[in-house]
């Protein structure tokens, strides 16, 4: 990245180089259209709906993203940036609790051996305790992962027990991938900046207002993506990062429609069942 490419902090808005500028349909703020440094709206769908507008300023080659949150986004903005520092502890009772929710989604008619177990290699653990493949994502990871299996026990089901289309014979581990899914979400989304640097955060900021479980359903429809994606690749373990950054595209893609409002208005989510 070159000097003049870096982004730079301008009035409270993240500068960020465009080339080009992007194609956006115009808006007005406080009321006038400003002509020096053009306002745009970049996602004038939510206008109307008593929501913070999401705008983009532009100046020459520079974009600039603002929002001003409303109490709602702001409180739900918070309460998931907590959730998303919460690191796993295999002391604490709730988290013991939840991980053993998990399995007997997972396997109803199975009786859990223990909290270390080999056992757990079969959801697609890396060893018997899988409590050290919670590093990367913390205790949220887990929540995503039960949220999955309860909310669309379908579709978990599925993936977890490898069903439909042509697999590989070195599959990716269930458990893990969704712990990188988690992961992949949370740098997709920059939730812990302090400033909006890209604008799907900002849409999906503006979604949190719809649903406070926006992150636990975006997850859901990220995981069902990502099985697709391995499947029409004819991925093999190896594959794992390229299908988890094909995967990351589609789901900006798709976040940045016109008509997404919502989670569920976006068009992956119809894989969930």
């Amino acid at each position: 990245m070159g000097a003049d490419e870096r982004p730079n902090n301008q009035g409270g808005c993240i500068a960020i180089r465009s080339f080009p500028p992007p194609s956006i349909s115009r808006c007005t703020i406080g009321g006038s259209t400003t002509t020096t440094d053009d306002a745009t709206c970049g996602s004038p769908r939510w206008i109307g709906k008593s929501l913070s507008c999401v705008c983009i300023k532009r100046k020459g080659n520079y974009e600039r993203i603002c929002m001003t949150l409303t109490p709602l986004q702001e409180e739900r903005l918070q309460r998931l940036k907590h959730r998303m520092k919460v690191y796993f502890d295999p002391s604490r009772r709730d988290h013991q609790e939840a991980l053993k929710a998990l399995w007997h989604a997972a396997y109803p008619d199975q009786e859990l051996e223990g909290l270390i177990s080999d056992q757990w290699k079969e959801m697609g653990w890396q060893g018997r305790d899988p409590s050290t493949d919670f590093r990367g994502a913390g205790f949220i990871s887990l929540e995503n992962l039960l949220f999955f299996a309860k909310a669309f026990s379908t579709s978990f089901q599925r993936l977890l027990n490898k069903k439909g289309g042509k697999r590989a014979t070195w599959e990716y581990p269930f458990a893990v991938a969704g712990v990188n899914i988690t992961f992949m979400i949370m740098q997709m989304l920059d939730l812990q900046s302090t400033k909006p640097r890209t604008f799907v955060r900002a849409v999906f900021v503006q979604m949190l207002s719809e649903d406070e479980w926006a992150f636990d359903l975006l997850y859901c429809v990220a995981f069902v993506v990502m099985d697709r994606q391995w499947l029409e690749k004819n991925a093999s373990y190896m594959d794992f990062n390229e299908v988890l950054r094909s995967t990351r595209m589609q789901l900006e893609r798709e976040l940045l429609l016109d008509d997404v409002m919502r989670i569920e208005d976006m068009p992956s989510y119809s894989l969930l069942s």
